[in-house]
C-alpha cells in the first residue's frame, strides 16, 4: 500500500526485493547512524553489505520509507514482537529516520501513521520506541502522535529501556 501525503512526499511500504527500496533503506539507516541523535558513527560495512536481506528473512520485520519525488527521505524500521499480557503482536518501531532537509515538514508523522495501519492489519495491540532524552523534536513527534511514557502503576514508576550487549 501506498499513500500519497498532501506535500507530495509518497510513503510506501519497503520491498526488500526492490533495489531502489534496498538501497534506500541502508543509505538513510547510514545517514541516522552518522547523526548524533544515531550514534554519530557510520554503519559498518557488514550491516550495509547485509541488513536488507536479514530483515527480508525475517516476517515479523517490516518497513517504511518516504519519498520525495525519487529522493529517499525517511525510513521506519520495525519489529513484530509478542505483549504476553495482552496476548497479541506489539509492534517496535525500531529506527525513525527523516533527513535534516525534510525535517519539521511532519514526514515522520506520515511514516508512522502508516506503521499504525501495518501494526493494526497484524492485530498489534500496541506500538512501542525508544527515544533519547535529548532528542527533543522526536519525543514532541511522538507525544503529539499518541505515545506517552511507559507505567503499570504510577506508584512504580515508568519503564526504564535498558541494554546488554552480548560479544
Amino acid at each position: 500500500m501506498t499513500a500519497i501525503a498532501a506535500s507530495g512526499l509518497r510513503i510506501s511500504r519497503a520491498d526488500y526485493r526492490n533495489p531502489a527500496h534496498a538501497d534506500a533503506l541502508v543509505a538513510l539507516l547510514d545517514a541516522y547512524a552518522r547523526d548524533m541523535a544515531g550514534g554519530g558513527q557510520p554503519l559498518s560495512e557488514f550491516a550495509k553489505t547485509h541488513l536488507v536481506a536479514e530483515l527480508a528473512a525475517r516476517a515479523q520485520a517490516f518497513s517504511v520509507l518516504a519519498f520525495d519525488g525519487a529522493q529517499p527521505v525517511g525510513l521506519v524500521n520495525c519489529i513484530e514482537g509478542f505483549s504476553t499480557f495482552a496476548c497479541r503482536p506489539l509492534v517496535n518501531v525500531h529506527d525513525v529516520v527523516v533527513l535534516a532537509s525534510h525535517r519539521g515538514r511532519r514526514v515522520g508523522e506520515l511514516m508512522l501513521a502508516e506503521v499504525e495501519a501495518i501494526a493494526r492489519e497484524r492485530g498489534a495491540c500496541k506500538l512501542t520506541l525508544e527515544v533519547l532524552q535529548g532528542n527533543a523534536p522526536a519525543i514532541k513527534l511522538y507525544e503529539r502522535i499518541g505515545f506517552a511514557g511507559y507505567q503499570l502503576d504510577p506508584a512504580m514508576g515508568q519503564a526504564q529501556f535498558l541494554q546488554k550487549w552480548l560479544g
